[in-house]
């Protein structure tokens, strides 16, 4: 059974840094890219970032560039998203999501299986 299990998420304020983490199990964690997603309040879905099998490849949303920073380790079996200067706008609930394939994808259909989310609030 795939599982994706987020951790990290809390109350920050504007300007200041969070890590999110996100333990994978029940499948082979190298052999497929990962993707965080967010949800703002009364929003749908955003794309924020991507990372390809090997970590060799990384993708991200226009508005992330700069201050968020995918990685992944896969002898731990666990994606990370370390995001810096975080703003308001950024207050959202946090989802890592397992690709298809290989490589990363801005697509949200690239992805078959989400976690449950860690809520990450900015706010002063």
């Amino acid at each position: 059974e795939v599982q994706l299990v987020e951790s990290g998420g809390g109350l920050v304020q504007p300007g200041g840094s969070l890590r999110l983490s996100c333990a994978a199990s029940g499948f082979t964690f190298d052999d497929y890219a990962m993707s965080w997603v967010r949800q703002a309040p009364g929003k749908g879905l955003e794309w924020v970032s991507a990372i390809s099998w090997n970590g060799g490849s990384t993708y991200y949303a226009e508005s992330m560039k700069g201050r968020f920073t995918i990685s992944r380790d896969n002898a731990k079996n666990t994606l990370y998203l370390q995001m810096n200067s975080l703003k308001s706008e950024d207050t959202a609930v946090y989802y890592c999501a397992k690709g298809l394939d290989q490589w990363g994808s801005s697509h949200l259909a690239h992805y078959d299986y989400w976690g449950q989310g860690t809520q990450v609030t900015v706010s002063s």
